[in-house]
């Protein structure tokens, strides 16, 4: 069976997800078996390695594939007590509109903040710097670094929006994705981007502080966006299962 072209408009991920477990289901992919890379699905669904992501994390999250980074992504016998299919945002649509939503946020924040709002951003600052490694902890503190610059807006609209929006990363879908990525290094580059952020704000440059936080929330795109295989491994095998599928 072939794979079938994605069309929009409707969570693109979930109709990945959608035609994945129904070729797991009719048998075109063995318990076992492991999956053609992520880029090879990208192109033969016409869709963004970001979409193919989503969805395979949903698949891991409903125990329907296993991940094994290294390795490559591969069918799993499916769970007597099926988990609900996942729903909602994906973790890259999330960032995406972070993106959008903050950047426009510390540009005019740069506008307005004064020393006291410095000094409120210097202080969760130093609290995110005391470990270096990400964990509930560290992620509730940014979160407190997202609020902090919208607070100096003087919006509470838009401090709700921003924390609404991170919230949305506290989910056993964004948690598996981020079990693979964030690590000691991952989280000095992103506490290196905050600092970016903050220090752009305090020097009264809206232009700087805009492009610091599209760079922060773009760069912590490009980290969930690392491949799960390691280039060229076992591409024979792969071929096989692909020709297999057709």
């Amino acid at each position: 069976m072939p794979f079938e072209t994605i069309t929009p408009p409707n969570r693109l991920y979930r109709q990945v997800a959608d035609q994945l477990r129904h070729l797991f289901d009719a048998g075109e992919f063995a318990v076992g078996d492991r999956l053609p890379p992520e880029r090879e699905l990208a192109e033969r669904m016409g869709i963004s390695r970001p979409t193919i992501r989503e969805a395979l994390i949903a698949l891991e999250v409903e125990g329907r594939v296993r991940i094994r980074v290294g390795s490559g992504i591969y069918v799993a016998e499916p769970p007597r007590s099926p988990a609900a299919p996942t729903t909602g945002e994906g973790p890259f649509e999330l960032l995406r509109a972070r993106e959008f939503i903050e950047s426009a946020v510390a540009e005019e924040a740069a506008r307005l903040a004064g020393p006291h709002d410095i000094a409120a951003i210097d202080e969760v600052l130093a609290r995110m710097s005391d470990d270096a490694h990400p964990n509930q902890t560290i992620i509730a503190h940014d979160r407190d670094f997202h609020t902090a610059i919208a607070a100096i807006l003087g919006n509470s609209v838009l401090v709700r929006v921003v924390g609404d929006l991170f919230d949305q990363r506290m989910t056993p879908f964004f948690t598996r994705l981020s079990s693979y990525f964030e690590n000691s290094d991952s989280w000095r580059s992103a506490l290196a981007e905050h600092r970016a952020v903050r220090d752009a704000i305090a020097e009264g440059n809206p232009a700087r502080a805009r492009a610091a936080m599209g760079d922060h929330l773009r760069k912590s795109q490009d980290r969930f966006s690392r491949s799960f295989s390691t280039p060229g491994v076992r591409q024979g095998v792969v071929s096989k299962e692909v020709a297999g599928a057709r």
